[in-house]
């Protein structure tokens, strides 16, 4: 399981985990304050543990080293995905850059940081973050948009909202004179063409 499909099977299930490893970083500071600070610098499939998915994963790290930095690699890390933050996928594949969020906590004794949620939605972020918790973003690996992508379509359709023009007390005469019907949005996921998660699907 090197990368996850482009095109996701039919029979998948709407509640999907994906085994991944988080590395977080001791970034150097030039600062009067303080000397570094914690952030996550990195999230990518966890071949080992997908192989062993069927046992909840061990989360354990391993010391490693970042652009000269001091850093940590999490593996053991869960992240799912559920039809009820479809919104929060797409507001993330939309954008023009799709990232992964990580919300970690430094625990009082602790030396190393340990990730917590993982999550592709904006919605779940943003509830965390309002929360008080500190929620960093890094990219999303390529295989892991498209994959996104094909759930996304799968278990979310956006609502279909009507195409008003204010302060114009002739629309809706103006409709029914010409039979026209009032234009409405697609509930299709529209995806940036720039972005990988658009390349290799389809829409069906």
């Amino acid at each position: 399981m090197s990368e996850l499909p482009t095109h996701l099977p039919d029979a998948i299930p709407a509640k999907v985990l994906w085994p991944v490893a988080v590395a977080l970083r001791k970034r150097t500071l030039v600062s009067r304050w303080i000397d570094f600070q914690w952030e996550a610098a990195s999230v990518d499939l966890d071949d080992e543990a997908a192989d062993a998915l069927e046992h909840t994963p061990t989360l354990t790290v391993e010391p490693i080293t970042l652009d000269g930095d001091a850093a940590c690699r999490w593996r053991g890390a869960l992240m799912d995905l559920h039809p009820s933050e479809g919104e929060g996928y797409w507001l993330n594949l939309t954008s023009n850059a799709p990232c992964v969020f990580v919300m970690w906590r430094m625990e009082e004794g602790e030396a190393l940081p340990r990730p917590s949620v993982v999550t592709a939605s904006y919605n779940e972020a943003g509830r965390m973050l309002d929360a008080g918790d500190r929620v960093d973003r890094v990219p999303m690996p390529e295989a892991m948009q498209a994959a996104l992508a094909a759930y996304t379509i799968k278990f979310y359709k956006p609502e279909v909202r009507k195409k008003v023009k204010r302060n114009d007390p002739f629309r809706d005469q103006g409709s029914a004179r010409s039979g026209q019907v009032p234009a409405e949005s697609g509930n299709e996921l529209i995806v940036p063409p720039s972005s990988p998660a658009a390349r290799g699907f389809g829409h069906g």
